[in-house]
């Protein structure tokens, strides 16, 4: 589809393909000849023809931009050309421009209104012209922007003119940016050595803030640069050959990214020049051998088989939910910035071990338990009368569960679960909460009816968490409600990567909710996450395109988290779709915020409001530390919790080490005794992985 420049074209021009008259030129120069029979001409600097008016091949430009004396010419190329507007208008002439020197093609209504402002502008360098049977002397060109413009010349020889031209400029304008890149990465280092070259005591030394900020920020914008650079280069076809994408040698007209020194040392385990900008907070990249073999309590147990978990030893949870704000101190901030300015532009971050100030205190797995806040709206997906309110349901509660899930928009990191390590608990869910009609309300109910003496009958909830895998990170969880006859099983790998002034984690795998009273099935995937403005007030979004199937009924449902614009837009927006495959109808849309009011309207033409914010949560229970055990997730962190809690930073890292060195420790001894890892809840079936006892199995 095209974009605003072609939705600009109007009417105004012939709705058939015309013979075009294109010609190229230079500046200063005057016509030599002509193409005999076209109505081509050609200035003496062009492709087509050398100096003194001699016919050369059309393919010289993109050899040589120059000419033979040394002196830049800039070749140009214009002429009427059919353009696809669309369907309505269809094709339309309009008279095109390429200008070579500012790597643009411009498109105008006529010849005589081309010194006015053009009807459209499109960018060539790293664009791809291509061409296409889908009609006469057809050529295709997308602008790395995903623009598109379709266009018809008279005859093959006028296309093959035009499409020699627009790659030559292409090309010509890729190479061109390459060479900036070499000379700005060659800048940014000279900057980076002068930094560090600093003494490190005085009034102005290595670790000045100013000069970390600078550090910082111009080796990530300098990796931003370069991977566009890359997308754009990797995005060229190879010449002739439409649809084929090119190998890491052809067509790739490289800058093969910074060449830093400090982030080889941060990959092989130590971190470079610069000392800790505070005593008082420390951190580390993953060391490469023990460093303490001192016993820790609680001591990681061996892994037995399953634990019976007595639900009667579960009390309402009272953990102090909130975080505090991340604020800007400046010794914190001199960590980030020392760590950022090493970083290499998506940097896999699974072997960088993070400042112990930015976790929040809880365990990823504990996550996962909390976004299950509103299991009154799980349960009502099974008590559904049909297919399509069912599926409806569903997505009701999977676009109101991460609010709570991610506790606001602050952003700080779970710990990352230790191998071996489970989270238990269950709610309490009163069956009067449970509505059975998709249009029902959701207003929460009255306090005094939360605090009542006597709760109504309930449904029990059951979850359980385990990290099943160290590298790669998976955890899966599964919580089933009998009952009703529900239950949930899902893996996901966590996968986290620098992306400059932000950090990005992908959630790869997938869940599985299965309806045993109706024989369905759910298949869905999660969202990305991305934290944003690490160097100031970090906060969170969600973004990416999700999925909800179930193949038995035929319905599904495409969600999508859209992120904020860099310009202007709005943050956390999310929309969705709810089709029935089988006869192509969209059932239900949705749009919203994830975190704050969403809208759903159905087929029927009804609609509800949904305010996340304002959705009763309903506590988890959890067992009291005393009876969890030592592999459970608040007890195993329940130190680096308490001194987070007190506000010990040292304290708190030195507990995190211990646990984290004792799993590798672990983890070696595993490798050498050629012992696989056996989890205690979750089987390995295929790329997926399943509850050791699922409900569909004991019924």
């Amino acid at each position: 589809m095209e974009r605003a420049a072609q939705g600009a074209d109007g009417g105004g021009g012939s709705n058939s393909s015309s013979r075009s008259s294109s010609r190229a030129t230079s500046a200063g120069s005057s016509p030599s000849c002509s193409l005999a029979g076209r109505g081509v001409s050609s200035r003496s600097a062009v492709a087509g023809f050398g100096g003194g008016g001699s016919r050369s091949s059309p393919g010289s430009v993109a050899a040589s931009p120059s000419g033979g004396d040394g002196r830049r010419r800039e070749p140009a190329l214009e002429g009427v050309l059919s353009k696809y507007t669309n369907l309505l208008q269809g094709w339309q002439n309009r008279y095109f421009v390429l200008d070579f020197e500012a790597g643009i093609l411009q498109y105008f209504v006529n010849e005589q209104s081309k010194h006015q402002k053009p009807r459209g502008v499109l960018s060539l360098s790293g664009a791809i012209v291509s061409l296409s049977d889908e009609a006469p002397h057809m050529l295709v060109v997308y602008s790395a922007a995903g623009e598109m413009y379709k266009l018809r010349a008279a005859d093959a020889k006028e296309k093959q003119l035009w499409v020699t031209q627009l790659r030559a400029c292409a090309k010509y304008h890729m190479e061109t940016n390459s060479k900036m890149m070499n000379q700005v990465e060659g800048q940014q280092k000279n900057l980076v050595h002068a930094i560090e070259s600093l003494p490190g005591s005085g009034p102005l030394t290595a670790l000045d803030q100013d000069l970390l900020l600078l550090k910082a920020t111009s080796a990530a914008t300098l990796s931003c640069l370069g991977e566009c650079l890359n997308l754009l280069q990797q995005s060229v076809h190879q010449v002739g050959q439409p649809g084929r994408r090119p190998a890491a040698s052809e067509n790739t007209l490289g800058w093969p990214g910074p060449k830093s020194h400090s982030t080889e040392q941060l990959k092989n385990g130590t971190f470079g020049s610069l000392p800790p900008a505070s005593a008082n907070i420390t951190w580390a990249i993953l060391p490469n051998s023990a460093e303490d073999d001192q016993p820790f309590q609680p001591e990681p147990e061996t892994n037995s088989g399953p634990e019976l978990v007595l639900s009667e030893d579960e009390k309402s949870d009272t953990e102090d939910k909130e975080e505090a704000e991340l604020g800007v101190m400046e010794d914190q901030r001199s960590v980030i910035l020392h760590l950022i300015s090493q970083l290499k532009l998506g940097m896999d971050l699974t072997k960088v071990v993070l400042p112990t100030f930015i976790l929040e205190k809880r365990s990823l797995l504990e996550m996962y338990a909390d976004f299950m806040a509103h299991p009154d709206l799980l349960l009502a997906v099974a008590a559904g009368a049909t297919p399509e309110e069912r599926v409806v349901c569903f997505v009701e509660y999977y676009l109101t569960a991460f609010h709570e899930g991610r506790k606001g928009a602050l952003a700080k990191k779970p710990y990352n679960p230790i191998i071996g390590e489970t989270f238990h608990c269950s709610w309490e869910v009163p069956k009067d909460r449970v509505k059975s009609k998709r249009t029902a309300s959701h207003s929460p109910p009255s306090h005094e009816r939360l605090m009542a003496d006597d709760p109504p009958e309930s449904y029990k909830l059951r979850f359980v968490a385990e990290q099943v895998s160290h590298h790669p990170p998976i955890s899966c969880f599964y919580c089933e409600c009998k009952e009703k006859r529900l239950c949930i099983t899902t893996h996901v790998w966590t996968k986290s990567k620098f992306m400059g002034m932000s950090v990005g984690v992908s959630m790869i795998g997938e869940g599985v909710l299965r309806l045993l009273e109706h024989g369905e099935e759910y298949v869905f995937t999660l969202p990305s996450a991305y934290a944003r403005s690490i160097l100031t007030i970090p906060w969170v979004e969600l973004g990416g395109k999700v999925s909800i199937n179930c193949a038995k009924t035929g319905y599904s449902a495409t969600v999508i988290f859209h992120t904020k614009p860099f310009y202007g837009g709005k943050v956390h927006r999310v929309t969705a779709e709810v089709k029935h495959n089988p006869t192509n109808t969209i059932v239900c849309k949705a749009h919203g915020e994830w975190n704050g009011t969403l809208e759903f309207t159905y087929s029927n033409g009804e609609t509800k409001v949904i305010d996340t914010t304002t959705l009763p949560v309903c506590p988890k229970r959890i067992r009291p530390l005393e009876k969890q055990g030592p592999m459970e997730s608040r007890n195993l962190w329940r130190e680096v919790t308490r001194y987070l809690r007190l506000g010990d930073i040292d304290a708190a890292t030195e507990q995190k080490r211990h646990l984290e060195e004792k799993q590798r420790m672990e983890e070696r001894k595993r490798e050498n005794l050629r012992t696989p890892w056996q989890p205690k809840y979750f089987i390995q079936e295929g790329d997926g992985w399943v509850y050791f006892n699922p409900l569909w199995k004991a019924h």
